[in-house]
């Protein structure tokens, strides 16, 4: 089960945010013959499969604010790893030089 979170704490999200087009599927309406209906909507990996929730326009700076602090966090995260195999690396050359 997820953790809860406080409403103090800011959203981090991954996924992607895109623009979900469809027609409706209704014969009289706008869709059938001209252009679609259109809403935003997020895109996200879970359990290997990528799952979309549609989201309402004032949900979108939320929305994107949290994409950015997962962005930048996994960036840090990555900065952080690729110094640690630099170090693990580094660690081994010197181990086969003092052999």
């Amino acid at each position: 089960m997820p953790a809860r979170r406080s409403p103090s704490e800011p959203l981090v999200l991954r996924g992607t945010l895109f623009t979900l087009r469809r027609r409706c599927g209704k014969p009289t309406c706008r869709c059938a013959t001209g252009s679609v209906h259109e809403s935003p909507a997020l895109a996200y990996p879970q359990a290997g499969r990528t799952k979309t929730i549609t989201l309402a326009a004032s949900d979108l700076e939320e929305v994107r604010a949290a994409l950015e602090r997962y962005n930048s966090a996994r960036a840090v995260l990555d900065t952080q790893a690729d110094e640690g195999l630099g170090v693990l690396r580094a660690r081994l050359v010197e181990r086969r030089r003092s052999r």
